[in-house]
């Protein structure tokens, strides 16, 4: 069953054309990786379709109904909520103040600040702590969690491992772990290859705004990725077609 669809999506940052006619399905429960190069155009779809960046053209359709021109607060309500790239956290709020500022959309479900503490255990114990005091990983599972109490049905995780040591990203992927074998309609723009392929169900790679890739994660290899992720694919087959 399709959650949500773009159907031919331009989005410009001025004059550059970040995102251009771009095209896909998500199903619900899918967890889709988005992988490619710096500049690709990954965090601008996934702003696309949280409504943080108005696109130029195109549409962007969640359980068939248009929401291309809806703000970003309203499509919180509807069910989809971003992780930002950098956590954007209020760091001279607590963790569970930062928690509850998730419940805003009003949305009903399961998710509770408890919830999230048993997600995250290594939360609990900095539960009244500033965010701005906590560590990477620790802000990354609070922006998460925040996320997460809105109760969406499709969660957008940009950068997960961004700035954080490869012991630290191994302890979040660890406690994300549930999530991402929950059912739960997932997202995630992940810069280790190895990291995306190990969790995602599909991977679509993205070159300079398009999609040049577009596989069942169990269907492609580490190589195919590879090609994709550096153009390497349209060189072959521009020697094929000479």
């Amino acid at each position: 069953m399709t959650i949500l669809s773009i159907r031919d999506l331009d989005v410009r940052h001025g004059l550059l054309q970040a995102v251009r006619g771009l095209s896909f399905d998500l199903a619900k429960g899918e967890v889709l990786a988005l992988v490619g190069a710096n500049g690709a155009g990954k965090t601008t779809l996934l702003r696309a379709i949280a409504g943080a960046h108005l696109p130029a053209g195109g549409q962007i359709l969640l359980d068939g109904a248009d929401i291309t021109l809806i703000p970003s607060h309203k499509r919180i309500a509807k069910g989809i909520a971003l992780v930002p790239e950098g956590r954007r956290l209020f760091s001279q709020m607590t963790v569970e103040e930062n928690l509850l500022l998730g419940k805003s959309s009003g949305r009903k479900g399961a998710w509770t600040v408890e919830r999230v503490f048993d997600a995250f255990p290594n939360l609990k114990p900095r539960r009244h702590a500033k965010t701005g005091h906590l560590s990477g990983g620790e802000q990354q599972a609070t922006a998460i969690g925040r996320a997460l109490m809105s109760n969406p049905d499709i969660l957008l995780l940009d950068e997960v491992s961004l700035g954080l040591s490869p012991l630290v990203v191994d302890r979040v992927y660890q406690q994300l772990q549930g999530l991402l074998s929950s059912g739960t309609t997932i997202v995630l723009v992940e810069q280790d290859l190895s990291r995306a392929m190990s969790v995602a169900n599909r991977i679509i790679c993205m070159l300079e705004g398009h999609i040049v890739l577009d596989r069942p994660a169990s269907g492609v290899t580490r190589d195919d990725v590879t090609r994709a992720y550096f153009g390497l694919h349209r060189a072959t087959a521009e020697r094929s077609a000479s």
